[in-house]
C-alpha cells in the first residue's frame, strides 16, 4: 500500500476524478447488496405460499431498475477512473523524456537506451495499472467485502458468519509470503526486458555491420540467449502469479463448505429461515470477488512497486551540468578556452591540459591534431555537455556557467561528426531549429551547403521522407543537411566538427567560400582532419595529447615546418596521387 501514498501527489491533482468514480463505485456496490436480499424474500414467500403475481411483478420491475442503474454507473466509474490513470500514464512519460532532455552525456553512457525505453514504456505501463485497476481492486474489493460481511453479520447471522471467515486469515497470510516473491521476481523480469530491448535496438541500428561481417547466426543465438532468460523470468512471475488464485478457490471453497454445512443445521433448527441460507449462500459467492481483488491487487502493487523503483531512479538522478546560470543575453561572438586540466570521469589520464586560446567576434578558429588529441572534447567543454572546476570558457566575456543552458546553445550552432536525421521530410529535417523557416529560406541555406541540387532531383524534392537516420542518403548528402540546418539558425557562433569529411575537395571549397561570405561578422570554429578546410581562418592550433603544441595562421605554421606542415605535404600529395597528376 506504500505506493499509493507515493503516488498522492497524482491523486490530489485528479480528486475530483477519483472521488467521482469511487462515489459511484460505492453506489454499484450498494445496489448489488440488494439483489441477494430481494431474492431471499422471495424464496421466503414461496415456501410460505405468499407471494402474489403483482408482488412478484414488483421485485422483478426493482430488479430490472437497479440493474439499469448498476450498468450506467459501472460506465460512468469506468470512465472517470481508467482516464485517470491514463493521465498518469501521460504525465510520467512527460516529465520522464524531459528529464532525460536536461541530462548530460555522461547520464547516457551510464545507461542503455533500450533500458530507458523499457523503463519509458513497460514501467510506466505497470504503474498505469496500479492507478487505475489498482484503485478499483482495492476500494472495489474492500467495499464490497465490508458490505458483504457486515450484511451477513447483522442482518442474517453472526454466528454462521464467523465460521464462514475462519479460512480466510489463513490466505492473508499466504499472500504476504507470494508478494514478496512477486516484487523480487518481476523486477527481474523488468530489468531482462531491458536487456532485450537494448539488443534489438542495438541489432537494428547497427543492421548494416551485422550483416556486412556476416554476424547474422551470431546475432540470432544471442539474442536467444537474451529473449531466453527473459522467458525465464516471466516465468517466474507468471509461476508466481498462479498460486494466488487456487489459494483463493481453496479459501472460498471451504468457507462455502463451512457455510453450507452449519447453515444446512440452523434451518434446521429454525434458527435461520431457507430463505435467509440463499441469501447468505450468494453474499458469500459475493464475496469471491473481493479475494480475488485482493490478491490482484497486491499483485499489482508489487509490480507497480518494483516499477516505481525504476522510474523514480531516473528521475532522480541529477544531470552532473547544472542550469543554474541567470544571465539571458550575450553581447558579442568572441570566445575565451582557458583550460588548466579537464579530465574525463572515470578516467585517470587528463584529455585537455594548459589551453589558453582567444577567438575574436567574426573570426574562423581551426582546430587540428592527431585523432584522440583533444579536439571535440574542448569543444563539448564550450557546450557545456561537461563541466569542470578547472576549465573557464567564455562567450562575449560572461563565463558560460554564468548563462543559461538555454542562452549558451542559442549562441552556438552545431554541425556533428556524425549528423542525426529524423525520419522526416528533408525540410523537416534543414528546419529543426526553426520549425517556421518558410520554403525559400529553407531553399538558401541548402543552396549555401551545396545540396540544394541534390536535392530537386529526388522526385519529391524537399518533401522527400528521409529514413531513420537518415539511411536513405549519402554520407555526404547528410552533412551537407546538417550543415544547412545550422546555417538556417544562424548563431553568433558556427561549429563544424568535422563536417566535411565526407565531402569531396571541391564541394568543401565551395561550402566554405559560402560560408566566408555569409558569416563574415559571425565566429566560426572548423575541427577537421582535412586542413584544407582550415587555410583561410585568422587563427589555428594544433592539439596534441591535449595540449596546445602549434599555433598560427596557415602561411605561419607552413613556415614553422612542424606537425601542421608535414600533414599539409602528405595531404598535397595524397591528392596528387588520386588525381593522377
Amino acid at each position: 500500500m506504500e505506493l499509493f501514498f507515493k503516488l498522492g501527489w497524482y491523486f490530489k491533482a485528479q480528486w475530483r476524478r477519483y472521488t467521482a468514480a469511487i462515489l459511484m463505485l460505492l453506489g454499484t456496490d450498494v445496489l448489488e447488496m440488494t439483489v441477494p436480499w430481494i431474492t431471499g424474500l422471495l424464496i421466503d414467500q414461496v415456501v410460505a405460499n405468499t407471494l402474489s403475481r403483482e408482488l412478484l411483478m414488483r421485485y422483478v420491475g426493482i430488479v430490472v431498475a437497479i440493474g439499469f442503474v448498476v450498468y450506467v454507473m459501472r460506465y460512468l466509474w469506468r470512465v472517470f477512473l481508467f482516464y485517470s490513470s491514463f493521465q498518469l500514464a501521460e504525465t510520467m512519460r512527460q516529465r520522464l523524456y524531459a528529464h532525460m532532455t536536461k541530462m548530460a552525456p555522461q547520464f547516457f553512457a551510464q545507461h542503455r537506451t533500450g533500458d530507458l525505453m523499457a523503463r519509458a514504456t513497460n514501467d510506466i505501463s505497470a504503474l498505469e495499472m496500479t492507478a487505475g485497476e489498482g484503485v478499483l481492486s482495492g476500494i472495489d474489493g474492500l467495499v464490497t467485502g465490508v458490505l458483504v460481511i457486515a450484511i451477513m453479520m447483522f442482518f442474517i447471522d453472526w454466528q454462521l458468519t464467523l465460521v464462514a471467515l475462519l479460512p480466510f486469515p489463513f490466505m492473508a497470510w499466504y499472500f504476504t509470503i507470494l508478494g514478496e516473491r512477486l516484487h523480487v521476481s518481476f523486477r527481474d523480469a523488468q530489468e531482462r526486458f531491458s536487456d532485450l530491448n537494448d539488443r534489438v535496438q542495438e541489432s537494428v541500428s547497427g543492421i548494416r555491420m551485422v550483416r556486412a561481417f556476416g554476424r547474422e547466426q551470431v546475432e540470432d543465438d544471442n539474442f536467444l540467449h537474451i529473449a531466453d532468460r527473459t522467458a525465464e523470468a516471466n516465468m517466474r512471475v507468471a509461476a508466481t502469479d498462479s498460486l494466488y488464485d487456487p489459494a483463493i478457490f481453496i479459501t472460498v471453497g471451504s468457507s462455502f463448505l463451512l457455510c453450507i454445512s452449519m447453515g444446512a443445521w440452523q434451518v434446521e433448527q429454525e434458527r435461520i429461515t431457507l430463505g435467509q441460507l440463499t441469501s447468505f449462500t450468494m453474499y458469500l459467492g459475493f464475496l469471491v470477488w473481493p479475494m480475488f481483488a485482493y490478491g490482484w491487487l497486491l499483485n499489482i502493487l508489487e509490480r507497480g512497486s518494483a516499477a516505481y523503483e525504476r522510474i523514480q531512479q531516473l528521475l532522480e538522478t541529477e544531470s552532473p551540468v547544472q542550469d543554474a546560470g541567470v544571465v539571458t543575453e550575450v553581447a558579442g561572438a568572441d570566445v575565451h578556452f582557458g583550460i588548466k586540466s579537464f579530465t574525463h570521469l572515470g578516467s585517470a589520464m587528463p584529455v585537455l591540459h594548459n589551453i589558453q586560446i582567444d577567438v575574436e567576434s567574426g573570426h574562423t578558429l581551426g582546430i587540428v591534431g592527431p585523432t584522440g588529441s583533444g579536439k571535440t572534447s574542448l569543444i563539448n567543454l564550450l557546450l557545456r555537455y561537461f563541466d569542470h572546476p578547472d576549465c573557464d570558457l567564455r562567450i562575449g566575456g560572461v563565463s558560460i556557467q554564468d548563462l543559461t543552458l538555454e542562452t549558451l546553445r542559442a549562441q552556438i550552432a552545431m554541425v556533428p561528426q556524425d549528423p542525426f536525421l529524423f525520419t522526416a521530410t528533408i525540410a523537416e529535417n534543414i528546419a529543426l531549429g526553426k520549425p517556421n523557416a518558410s520554403r525559400e529560406e529553407i531553399r538558401a541555406v541548402a543552396d549555401l551547403a551545396a545540396i540544394d541540387q541534390d536535392i530537386m532531383r529526388f522526385p519529391q524534392g524537399y518533401e522527400t521522407l528521409v529514413g531513420e537516420r537518415g539511411i536513405t542518403l549519402s554520407g555526404g548528402q547528410k552533412q551537407r543537411i546538417a550543415i544547412a540546418r545550422a546555417l538556417l539558425l544562424d548563431a553568433p557562433i558556427l561549429i563544424l566538427d568535422d563536417a566535411l569529411s565526407a565531402v569531396d575537395v571541391g564541394t568543401e571549397r565551395s561550402i566554405l567560400k559560402h560560408l566566408r561570405e555569409v558569416r563574415a561578422q559571425r565566429t566560426s570554429i572548423v575541427l577537421c582532419h582535412r586542413l584544407s578546410a582550415v587555410e583561410d581562418a585568422q587563427q589555428i592550433v594544433v592539439l596534441n595529447h591535449g595540449e596546445v603544441v602549434e599555433r598560427g595562421t596557415h602561411s605561419q605554421l607552413l613556415a614553422h615546418k612542424g606537425w601542421y606542415a608535414q600533414m599539409v605535404d602528405y595531404q598535397r600529395l595524397e591528392r596528387t596521387v588520386e588525381s593522377g597528376r
